[in-house]
């Protein structure tokens, strides 16, 4: 049974029982992690990138929505649009990092790596105030944190390294991404005090892509997205779940 935080074990101890919750609590994640790294394994070695470069883009990036979108923008030479579509993706984790800092405050050294390695899906699992009874918080938000990405690495490498092995048709494996986001989006919205982050994001979207069409609708949109959430933060904050 999950409990508030407030009442589990304080400091920081890894034993058993914080790998066996830590890692109950993962499986969903690391299951979906592996199935698309892969397929971001796969489509990178399908543009002429091998599987050392998908473990790398996976320590070093790793951002989902990023590698996915970067591995076209690459191959056709854009390097600048894929530079500037990463940096307007990845802007939205500043305002998670913020969201979780009061819960970090007193990780030490370790918020750093907590910070660094915060994606959607562990932040969806993270930001709730809620772990299971009797363990200890420290020990189990690193850890989920430590088998999320851990997984989205294993599968990109195994995906780069099958692909060199197998030859078939990858059309279609980038949609894995959408599919990810469109479950992630149905678990924040049941979960969420505040409907305005979601009916902001499809909005803007929407209104983007029929101004702008399919290739250039993506940045205006993120921008829309940035602006509305700073400007609404205090009501969306009030809407949510508050710090515990």
């Amino acid at each position: 049974m999950a409990k508030d935080q407030s009442n589990q074990k304080s400091g920081f101890c890894i034993t058993g029982k914080e790998v066996f919750e830590a890692f109950k609590t993962s499986i969903p994640i690391m299951v979906t992690f592996i199935v698309l790294g892969t397929g971001y394994g796969l489509l990178l070695e399908k543009h002429g990138y091998g599987p050392v470069w998908a473990l790398v883009s996976g320590l070093v990036i790793f951002s989902g929505t990023v590698q996915y979108v970067s591995v076209g923008l690459l191959s056709a030479g854009s390097f600048v649009m894929a530079a500037v579509t990463a940096l307007m993706i990845s802007v939205r984790y500043i305002f998670l990092s913020i969201s979780m800092i009061g819960r970090y405050k007193d990780e030490g050294k370790r918020k750093w790596y907590l910070f660094y390695a915060l994606c959607d899906e562990t932040y969806a699992m993270l930001s709730h105030d809620e772990v299971p009874e009797g363990v200890n918080v420290s020990g189990y938000r690193f850890l989920v944190t430590l088998f999320d990405q851990s997984s989205w690495v294993l599968g990109s490498f195994l995906g780069g390294w099958i692909g060199t092995l197998i030859r078939f048709d990858s059309t279609g494996i980038d949609f894995a991404m959408t599919a990810l986001f469109l479950t992630v989006f149905i678990e924040q919205w049941m979960r969420s005090g505040s409907h305005i982050p979601a009916i902001t994001g499809v909005l803007a979207t929407l209104a983007c892509r029929l101004l702008f069409g399919p290739d250039l609708f993506l940045i205006p949109s993120i921008v829309i997205i940035l602006i509305v959430m700073t400007v609404m933060r205090k009501k969306i904050e009030s809407g949510g779940e508050s710090d515990a």
